[in-house]
């Protein structure tokens, strides 16, 4: 197991190696921070933007295929990501943005499955039931509804749920209290409080696909004849399920994981500018709009790296709930 997986792993690194550079290509070919620099007051010469870009080692007198090898060499032997055009330091500003979006999203995307799959279990096991019809039309509800309109209904019925109670309950922007004063409990206690609506609208938004898919492959799976075998051994209808039924169809459910850990981080810049998280989502859409040439492409490679842990998570989960995966 370990030798493949080590073999998916050194596949997902030539993945993002090329789908780093070929992004880095196309955002050098078409993002001009010059222009924005232009168009300060007073407006400075083109000499002075670009040796002011010089200095920073984006010299637009370069080719693509010169900055590429400058931009390439820093990154292999110094771990240089390179500066934006105001100057600041790539690497400082990706870290401390990949921990906030990390610790935004981590929580949702291990509530997101844990919840999908076991009302996906729930609901199989008492199909066409009231609890499946509410629980399935619920899921479908939220698989069509926008993530925004969701994610402003969520914030929304915080705001509303604090003027009810008269007191601020719950943060509906923001990482935490600015100058709060207190011990560690205090500020853990702020942590929540600013953790519990991004996390439940992203958890609410997320677990509907999760439960409609375990839902359905589970009942293509209850008649099946290795089911209908462990019945007439003496087994009930639950217990059938849970043994036999839930492992086989959990098989695409995992492999699913490889797809939705990364939509989730990817499309979380809704999340992030709706709640003001200063995450990696918020950052890649204000590098496009401020022209940021490394910062657009550290940010895709951010997204292929979590593509490629989500593949590897996925490839392993097949592995241990699939009898029939055998890795020579």
């Amino acid at each position: 197991m370990f030798r493949y997986l080590a073999k998916r792993t050194a596949t997902y690194l030539l993945m993002i190696f090329l789908t780093t550079s070929a992004g880095y290509f196309l955002a050098v070919s078409t993002l001009q921070p010059a222009l924005l620099e232009q168009e300060r007051i007073p407006r400075p010469t083109p000499e002075q933007v670009a040796n002011s870009f010089r200095l920073k080692g984006l010299d637009p007198t370069l080719s693509p295929w010169e900055r590429y090898i400058d931009w390439l060499t820093a990154i292999v032997t110094r771990w240089d990501w390179g500066r934006s055009p105001n100057g600041a330091l790539i690497n400082a500003e990706f870290g401390d943005r990949v921990w906030i979006s990390t610790r935004l999203f981590l929580a949702a995307v291990v509530l997101t499955l844990i919840i999908g799959v076991a009302l996906g279990v729930y609901t199989a096991a008492r199909q066409y039931k009231f609890q499946d019809r509410v629980i399935t039309s619920y899921s479908y509800l939220a698989y069509i509804i926008p993530a925004p309109i969701a994610y402003f209904l969520v914030q929304l019925g915080a705001i509303n749920l604090n003027d009810t109670v008269g007191e601020r309950i719950f943060f509906v922007t923001g990482i935490s209290t600015p100058g709060l004063d207190g011990g560690a409990w205090v500020r853990f206690v702020d942590m929540l409080a600013h953790y519990a609506v991004p996390t439940l609208a992203i958890t609410l938004v997320g677990w509907g696909t999760y439960q409609i898919a375990q839902r359905q492959y589970l009942l293509d799976n209850v008649n099946a004849d290795f089911v209908r075998t462990a019945r007439a051994k003496g087994l009930t209808r639950n217990q059938a399920i849970t043994r036999h039924a839930l492992r086989v169809s959990f098989i695409p459910v995992a492999q699913s994981i490889a797809f939705t850990i990364p939509a989730i981080f990817a499309g979380g810049f809704f999340a992030e500018k709706i709640f003001a998280w200063p995450g990696v989502g918020s950052w890649s859409i204000d590098a496009i709009a401020l022209q940021d040439v490394n910062a657009a492409t550290a940010t895709l490679a951010y997204g292929s790296v979590i593509f490629a842990i989500g593949a590897i998570l996925a490839d392993f989960a097949t592995t241990l709930v699939d009898p029939r995966v055998r890795v020579q």
